[in-house]
């Protein structure tokens, strides 16, 4: 695929009114689209942009881990502004929302009283029958610019095709499971505007806004889980700072994306 075959003109249409100063790039090949913007950062200021992997050599997802990323089988974009959030708390929920929302916006999936696309707490979308669709990777910096600014950098990346199934730990979904009409550029100029609106949004009011919206997608909420240090408990939903409420043999306990990861536990049946 082209740059030519990427909506870049529609694309900047739709966020330029909203990010002055747009870039918006294509690289045929690069090794992560999230590594490059924080580099940009690190060497200066950052212009708002959008940048396009069409291919990533060292693609990377949560606690970094890899993320397959070949040519016409994943989306991979990186949106990278500065950025001053009154909390980062559940910046990642916040991104999913529009993600899922964008992607499936019907409510309810046919024949079922719930969404085909779900959010799995804290950063990944998963289908309804527990197969991960697309992960969303937040990270940020100091720009190099002396004004001591930071910026953020959101990484996204949809499953186009189904990927390989060797050394995946979640079974994978890709978007023709949801809707055979959306390929790369469909996808992303479906979803761009409304992950850019949320950006400036949850800026200004955190996550708080976007609690119930990702409440009726919450696919971990009644599920008994595990944390990555081996506590047990029901998955009780989120709080409007975007922290998993999780009701263990200890209590209720208070967790934040940034101390643990978490999966359905395997008697659950729920995919882990």
């Amino acid at each position: 695929m082209s740059a030519g075959d990427w909506p870049l003109a529609l694309l900047r249409a739709q966020l330029a009114p909203l990010l002055p100063a747009l870039v918006i790039e294509v690289a045929p090949t690069i090794d992560s689209s999230n590594t490059e913007l924080l580099r940009r950062a690190r060497r200066g200021a950052l212009a708002p942009t959008v940048l396009i992997a069409e291919e990533q050599t060292a693609g990377r997802g949560r606690q970094g881990r890899s993320w397959y990323s070949a040519a016409g089988d994943v989306l991979a974009v990186s949106i990278g502004l500065p950025y001053a959030p009154r909390d980062w708390s559940g910046l990642s929920l916040a991104v999913g929302v529009a993600l899922a929302e964008s992607l499936q916006p019907q409510w309810p999936a046919a024949g079922s009283g719930q969404a085909r696309i779900q959010l799995k707490w804290p950063n990944d979308l998963w289908l309804d029958d527990g197969r991960k669709l697309a992960g969303i990777l937040i990270e940020t910096a100091e720009m190099a610019d002396g004004s001591g600014r930071r910026c953020v950098i959101v990484g996204m990346g949809i499953n186009l095709q189904p990927p390989p199934a060797q050394g995946l730990r979640t079974p994978a979904a890709c978007l023709q499971d949801v809707d055979a009409r959306l390929d790369g550029p469909a996808a992303l100029l479906r979803c761009a505007l409304p992950v850019v609106r949320t950006l400036l949004g949850f800026a200004e009011s955190g996550f708080a806004p976007f609690q119930p919206r990702f409440a009726r997608r919450d696919y971990l909420k009644g599920r008994m889980v595990q944390l990555s240090n081996g506590v047990q408990g029901t998955a009780c939903g989120v709080q409007d700072d975007g922290a998993l409420q999780l009701s263990t043999a200890g209590g209720l306990q208070r967790i934040t994306s940034s101390e643990v990861s978490v999966r359905p536990a395997r008697s659950c049946g729920a995919g882990a």
